[in-house]
Order: structure tokens, then sequence, then C-alpha cells
């Protein structure tokens, strides 16, 4: 087996991607009907791929956490890099983990992100956004997201937004509260002062007087009605809706090949943006 193709086995067995063109899948040990597969394709732009993810079980003491996430750079791929090494690493040192959720996944984005920032001589510039989600023995589903990446639920074939898109014309008054302004160009999409699509992201030192790294946090019940998980960069949402990327999905079981398949309908739909997307297929 040539050494390349031995690494990307390794990685897909660790469930970590991120090259110009990568896969993987997993499943869960404790619930065997749980499944994951992912697919990212590197975009139109000149430069490296900026996007990377997380999919992987992993036990806890009693307990199984299934742990994905899309993190989607942009000025760098170094961040969002850093990002998926340690993010979730700093969430599952919280001492309230277990017990206050929530507060413990906004200290950990918090901390992450001063850290980042405090490292920017070495990560550079530029910034990610995150979206995050973590499964606890299969029943309940947490997700957490700065940023425009995104976390969509299907339940009885309906899609539900489980995320909030940061967008900087919904946060404007907090921006110009912090100084700072959005500019709406035509032709154009709201940017922060000018530069950033997005209202809420990790780094970005040179904006972050005007930026937030804030998650929302929110918790879905794994019921009998929920079927599976979309988790994607903005890649795939410029060009489909939440409901049009349930549907597009809904009949392939293979949760690899359903990931595989939603890159590419979002490439036949002319994004030109680098696409992430992990499927968590429940049922």
């Amino acid at each position: 087996m040539a050494g390349k193709e031995i690494l990307h086995k390794m990685k897909e067995k660790v469930g970590f991607g991120s090259s110009a063109s990568d896969t993987g899948k997993g499943k869960s040990k404790m619930s065997k009907h749980i499944t994951h597969g992912y697919h990212l394709v590197k975009g139109k732009s000149g430069h490296e791929m900026e996007d990377f993810v997380v999919a992987e079980f992993k036990k806890v003491d009693d307990n199984e956490l299934g742990l994905f996430a899309i993190f989607d750079g942009h000025l760098s791929h170094v961040i969002p890099n850093y990002l998926r090494s340690h993010l979730f690493d700093n969430i599952l040192k919280e001492p309230d983990f277990w017990t206050e959720m929530e507060k413990a996944i906004r200290r950990a984005y918090r901390i992450t992100d001063t850290t980042i920032l405090e490292k920017a001589v070495d990560l550079g510039k530029g910034g990610s956004t995150a979206v995050t989600a973590i499964l606890i023995n299969g029943q309940k589903l947490v997700v957490a997201n700065v940023g425009d990446s995104r976390a969509v639920i299907c339940k009885n074939g309906v899609a539900k937004q489980l995320s909030v898109d940061h967008e900087p014309s919904k946060e404007r008054k907090n921006i110009e509260n912090r100084g700072g302004f959005v500019s709406n160009f035509p032709g154009d999409v709201p940017r922060v002062d000018g530069q950033l699509a997005v209202a809420r992201a990790f780094g970005d030192k040179s904006l972050k007087e005007h930026l937030s790294s804030e998650p929302d946090v929110s918790m879905e019940t794994v019921d009998d009605d929920a079927e599976f998980v979309i988790l994607a960069s903005d890649g795939i949402w410029k060009v489909m809706s939440n409901q049009e990327a349930v549907d597009c999905i809904k009949h392939i079981k293979d949760a690899k090949s359903a990931a595989k398949h939603l890159t590419e309908a979002a490439v036949e739909r002319k994004s030109k943006d680098d696409i992430s997307c992990i499927i968590l297929r429940l049922q």
C-alpha cells in the first residue's frame, strides 16, 4: 500500500479530514445503527483547503460521545486546523461538562479563542467559523456554533436548523456598539468593517474588538423521529436550503455516500467555496 494511501486510511479511522478531496466514515460501538460519514471538496479559489472536520466516537468513562465538527477557515488554514486539534479537548476538560454542559461549552469556546489570539504570532492572521455537535450515548445532541457553518436535523423528513447563522446584518447593532460598522455594497454581502461576512468567529485578531466568539448552544433529544443530522460549511448553504439538503440525501442510507452526494450536488449548483459535510445517521 502506498504511503499516501496508508496516511489516508489512518485519517479516516480517527475521523480527521482536511485534504483537497477527503472522505471517511465510522459507527457507534454503543448503538450499532448510528453511523457517520464525511466528505470534503476543495473550492475553486487559489488558496489551500481551509475546511477541516472532526468525526469520531470516543469513550469517556462509561459514556460514549460522538464528536462532530466543521471548521471553515478564512484567510487561514492554520486556525481551523488548530481548532480541529484542540476545541473538543478544551470542552471535555471543563469541570462542569457533565453538570452544566452549555456553560462548559461556552467557556471552552472563549478559552480557545483567547488562546488563538495569544498565539497570533505563530498561528497568523485570519480566523475560522465552527459548528460542533456532541452526541451523548446516542440519546442527546448538543450543538454549538460561531459563524455560518450549520447543523440541521431531519425529523420525519422535515428539516430543522439547530445552529444560528451569525450574519453581520442581523448583529449590526452589537457590532456598532463595539465601535465597528457593517458595510453592504451593491452586489456584495454585508461585512464587518467591510471585510468579514460573519459576525462571530474564532481568531481574526485585527477585527476582534468588533467580533464575537460567543457560541449559540442548543440541545436536541434524539427520539424515534430523528433520522439524520447534516453538519456542513456554507459552501453547501449558499446554494441550497435546509429542506433541499435533507431531500437530496434522505433516501441514501450509507452516511459516507450521502455526504459525498450532498457535496457533489452543491458543486453542480455552482458552489465555488470549499465544501465540507458530515452526515450522522441516527437510524
